[in-house]
């Protein structure tokens, strides 16, 4: 059985931004983007003019991961929470670095990223749409 598992970010509005984003923090491939004004029309169900440019769906290629986002649709709750962090290992000290001085950038540090016990270099950081990220180093000397 194949089994991916996948984070799904829901960003209230500025997903495009979102997507811009995350494309230079991380040097994403933007695989699919559908807004919802790009969906076939439905005179029973049409979309508000101020949904049509909002991120209906978005995948973007990390490494071997997949990451996807899309929108709210306008009227419906945006609730942003610290129960779910998504984290991103990487091979050297340098590349967990420029990730986190990437989603540094309008966002709030929570630990400086450093050298630990376990990583040469780790840090917590929320970015600027609320995401919480732990970015880690999973050098073998440390394992």
């Amino acid at each position: 059985m194949a089994i991916s598992l996948n984070v799904y970010l829901v960003t209230d509005g500025n997903g495009r931004e979102a997507v811009d984003f995350y494309k230079k923090a991380f040097g994403a491939e933007v695989l699919a983007l559908q807004t919802f004004g790009d969906g076939p029309s439905n005179p029973d169900h049409p979309v508000p003019p101020e949904a049509k440019d909002r991120i209906m769906h978005a995948s973007l290629q990390i490494g071997s991961s997949v990451l996807m986002l899309s929108d709210t649709f306008p009227g419906m709750p945006h609730i942003v929470g610290n129960h779910v962090n998504v984290t991103v290992n990487t091979d050297t000290p340098e590349e967990a670095k420029e990730i986190f001085n990437q989603l540094q950038d309008g966002g709030e540090v929570k630990m400086p990223i450093q050298e630990t016990f376990w990583s040469p270099a780790y840090g917590m950081v929320t970015d600027k749409f609320g995401v919480h990220f732990q970015i880690s180093c999973v050098a073998a000397s440390h394992q």
